[in-house]
């Protein structure tokens, strides 16, 4: 078995033990009490393992054991929206103290179902955009954590991909209509497309595996040159499958999510979704410590992490540009 595997079979082990840990102690400032935390994830716990690790590995950097003074709760919705209302449901009837999650339908989710319990954002796309608080300097309610969206990275992202590509005229575009954050951000990217004399053709909407299969024949009908994917964690879950579909195709394809890369992509431009999720622990421990979500301020990502797999440009037949490879993050030979 090799080291790779065995960390994270090793890891997936300790994650379900974790769902049947009993409390055993107190938490430090608060005799006789253990926190419970729900983690709302939007794929699996193999998808997610890296993030998941992030954010407990924030936790006990802050003292926080589970098992001793903290449990956390997991449901995974494995793509399928739809869970999320019955998710948080759950979370309510186990008297949670804190609902974790990430991205907007999971969040709108939450946020529909508790007005009381503080939910912490890992992640989100654009929480004003989507009506999750009224603004990042002050988001009110019950609802807090950090914001992965600038009004540039759609456009930087059809900036990188001509340059990975600079003769390509036409590009696919894949998204995900059941996510509400998506559609003003579509609008975006048409915007710094023009800008870029690139045209956006087919734009494939894909929800679930089934619509997944018809944007492939569109993509393909239409004669894409390369293609790019808006952020959305149902299509992480899909990886595997249009990684595949984009080697086969020989489609130059920029993701939003380095899973994609390391799975065979050709390059990513995303913040770190790692250093966000292990910040979503420092919000729960202001929380847990009194402070409340409507007086903590929604954060933007200051690292931003480009990757790119030489070995995949070398099957599609590009050159990196050198400069490209300076300013890259992280390069998969």
């Amino acid at each position: 078995m090799s080291e790779p595997t065995m960390i994270r079979r090793t890891f997936l082990g300790a994650l379900s033990g974790s769902l049947l840990a009993a409390p055993l102690a107190a938490h430090a400032q608060q005799a006789g009490k253990v926190w419970r935390i729900a983690y709302l994830g939007n794929s699996s716990a193999a998808l997610e393992s890296e993030l998941v690790a992030a954010f407990r590995q924030g936790l006990r950097d802050l003292n926080y054991v589970e098992g001793r003074n903290i449990v956390i709760e997991y449901r995974w919705a494995e793509g399928q929206y739809d869970r999320f209302p019955g998710f948080v449901a759950e979370a309510i009837q186990s008297k949670v103290d804190i609902i974790v999650t990430a991205g907007t339908p999971a969040i709108l989710a939450a946020k529909e179902g508790t007005r009381t319990i503080p939910i912490v954002m890992a992640v989100i796309g654009d929480p004003i955009a989507a009506g999750v608080v009224p603004s990042l300097a002050r988001p009110g309610g019950n609802i807090t954590g950090s914001a992965s969206m600038t009004p540039e990275i759609d456009g930087k992202r059809l900036e990188l991909l001509k340059e990975l590509v600079p003769r390509v005229s036409r590009v696919a575009v894949l998204w995900n209509p059941a996510n509400p954050n998506n559609a003003a951000r579509l609008k975006g990217m048409q915007a710094a497309a023009q800008a870029l004399r690139l045209t956006l053709e087919p734009v494939v909407g894909a929800a679930d595996s089934q619509q997944l299969d018809k944007g492939f024949g569109a993509i393909v009908a239409a004669r894409a040159e390369a293609l790019i994917m808006e952020s959305d964690r149902a299509l992480l879950a899909q990886r595997a499958r249009i990684v595949d579909f984009a080697a086969k195709r020989r489609l130059p394809a920029l993701y939003a999510y380095r899973e994609f890369v390391e799975g065979g992509g050709l390059a990513s431009y995303a913040p770190s979704y790692p250093a966000m999720f292990r910040r979503a622990a420092s919000y729960v421990d202001k929380i847990l410590k009194g402070a409340k979500p409507a007086d903590l301020p929604v954060e933007q990502p200051a690292k931003f992490d480009l990757v790119i797999n030489l070995k995949t440009a070398k099957a599609l037949g590009l050159t990196i540009p050198p400069s490209l490879l300076v300013r890259a993050d992280h390069v998969i030979e």
